[in-house]
């Protein structure tokens, strides 16, 4: 009963239909002010998405953030992740490539040269994927959280 007051105080009567009514949601004050969690919105930008919304896509190329997003309206251009997403793509690569490289110290077995190719090879690949996704997943706590940025 507390979730259906709270849906209808987010929502706004627009027109009878029979016995029934229509509600138009004010999603502008259900996202900006009651429902804003992080997690979601972090999880929304890790995929890509628009945190606010989780329809549009929220880059426009590589790393490049769209202006606004095409389906909810929100402006993008004034939410910089800075090197956050860079710190967390160094510890995330750096944590799972570190074993690989003690493996490879420890099992002389294994050649040289496999290590010189294969270690380089694996921590540029995994950063190029992880960093829009870290950047997504920034961007997403910054827009929740409201934290100021330039």
């Amino acid at each position: 009963m507390a979730r259906a007051r709270q849906v209808n105080a987010a929502a706004k009567k627009i027109a009878p239909i029979g016995n029934e009514c229509v509600y138009q949601f004010m999603t502008d004050t259900l996202h900006d002010n009651i429902l804003k969690p992080k997690g979601r919105s972090m999880l929304r930008g890790l995929r890509g998405k628009c945190p606010r919304c989780g329809e549009a896509k929220l880059f426009r190329a590589y790393l490049k953030p769209v202006h606004d997003c095409s389906y909810c309206g929100q402006d993008w251009d004034s939410i910089r992740a800075d090197d956050g997403p860079a710190w967390l793509t160094i510890l995330i690569v750096g944590h799972l490539v570190g074993p690989l490289i003690v493996y490879f110290v420890l099992h002389p077995a294994i050649p040289l040269w496999v290590s010189f190719v294969l270690i380089p090879l694996l921590v540029a690949g995994l950063s190029l994927l992880l960093l829009p996704r870290c950047k997504g997943a920034f961007m997403g706590l910054i827009w929740a959280t409201g934290a100021p940025t330039s």
